[in-house]
């Protein structure tokens, strides 16, 4: 990852002078820059870009993208139906909704799209989810899209070692023809693309400072994994095509495994999320390289000893599983660090100063970023935007325009 200059500070510092804190901001410039990187990563694939929403959660910011981006960017991946709906609602079309539900309302709400001619495909990954979309088309008259959800993750002992998230059961070739016959005998219903997520790849850093020997390891367990996988997508997409199933969409990755998983040739589209913020946990992959650009500000509540500071809230915990890398990251100024005893507090954060660090007041910011991206959203209901050096703006999050899906 680029790292955060060190006259960062005093810009943001002063571009934010006067504001009330907390607050979060974006730096257009690095936000930017990141969309330009994204998409020349996939220059000599030829790959489109879809971009996962959960990872930005703004309006303006995920127009944004596709604004800059240009024909690079297509397509949206969501994480509910009724974030699927409100996106539409707010002019972007060719949506895949990542994650299964068999909810009344939800499928309710794809039958409406559907109608009202958005483009939108639910994942499955099971025949009681075909049969929910199928019957529910069935009563609307009108057929509704699915995308098949394949487990990507690694097993190089078999059932010993599962390396990767708990997804989809469907992983081999025959499971998936399988899901594929059964829709085809079902009404109303249609596999129309295929997806995959590689998290053993995408989401995990091999480029700490610090840890040669743990970064070799697992750049090795990357590479195999990403063979085996690889190899198993082209079985699995050449079985479902020789039986005569028209595939249009065939996705994979994620922002870590962007140049991995565009090297594919069976794969169609990548996805790009965490890329555009560049939180925390994004900061060390030795195939990609993002700019830290979504921030938030603490003011300094306290000092309550000498080469101390304590800040007024912070406890924005990220999800997944629970230990400390979890944890909101002090950036700036650089060589902040916690106290174990207290860690990042509902109402208060104190923080050890490094020996070198510029003497800090009372009412002054302290710089943080969320170990994940779009989660941040969760916690403001706006963004700050910083360009040049200067604020130039304030846009929604989900949450300021009462958006709460998860």
């Amino acid at each position: 990852m680029a790292k955060i200059s060190s006259s960062a500070y005093t810009t943001y510092r002063d571009a934010i002078e006067g504001l009330r804190l907390p607050l979060a901001f974006v730096d257009l410039d690095a936000f930017d820059a990141n969309i330009a990187y994204v998409a020349a990563t996939q220059k000599a694939s030829g790959k489109t870009i879809r971009v996962a929403s959960k990872s930005i959660r703004c309006i303006e910011l995920l127009q944004r993208v596709f604004e800059i981006g240009g024909p690079a960017y297509r397509g949206i991946l969501a994480f509910t139906v009724e974030e699927a709906a409100f996106l539409a609602k707010n002019g972007f079309d060719d949506i895949i909704v990542a994650y299964p539900s068999v909810q009344p309302s939800d499928l309710d709400l794809m039958v409406r799209l559907t109608r009202e001619g958005s483009r939108l495909a639910l994942v499955i990954d099971s025949r009681d989810q075909l049969e929910h979309m199928s019957r529910c088309g069935r009563e609307a008259d009108i057929t509704l899209a699915a995308c098949l959800d394949i487990d990507m993750s690694w097993r190089p002992l078999g059932k010993l070692a599962h390396l990767g998230i708990r997804r989809s059961p469907v992983r081999h070739s025959d499971e998936a023809l399988n899901l594929f016959r059964y829709a085809a005998e079902l009404p109303n219903v249609a596999i129309e693309a295929v997806m995959g997520y590689e998290a053993q790849i995408a989401s995990v850093n091999d480029a700490v400072p610090g840890k040669r020997l743990m970064n070799s390891l697992l750049r090795l367990v990357k590479r195999r994994s990403m063979l085996e996988l690889a190899q198993r997508r082209a079985r699995i997409i050449d079985v479902l095509r020789t039986a005569g199933f028209d595939i249009k969409v065939i996705n994979g990755g994620g922002s870590g495994s962007l140049v991995a998983t565009g090297r594919d040739p069976s794969v169609t589209e990548v996805t790009a999320g965490s890329a555009f913020f560049a939180p925390g946990l994004f900061r060390h992959f030795y195939e990609v390289s993002f700019q830290p650009a979504a921030f938030f500000a603490l003011q300094v509540a306290r000092i309550p000893a000498p080469g101390m500071v304590t800040c007024q809230g912070g406890g924005y915990i990220a999800s997944g599983e629970t230990d400390l890398n979890k944890r909101p990251w002090p950036v700036m100024p650089p060589g902040l660090t916690y106290i174990g005893i207290e860690g990042a507090g509902e109402v208060q954060t104190p923080l050890v100063l490094p020996a070198a660090c510029p003497a800090l007041s009372v009412g002054d910011p302290v710089f943080f970023q969320h170990a994940k991206a779009g989660e941040l959203c969760e916690r403001f209901n706006s963004l700050h935007l910083l360009q040049d050096g200067r604020r130039t703006g304030e846009v929604a999050t989900y949450r300021g325009a009462g958006m709460a899906f998860l």
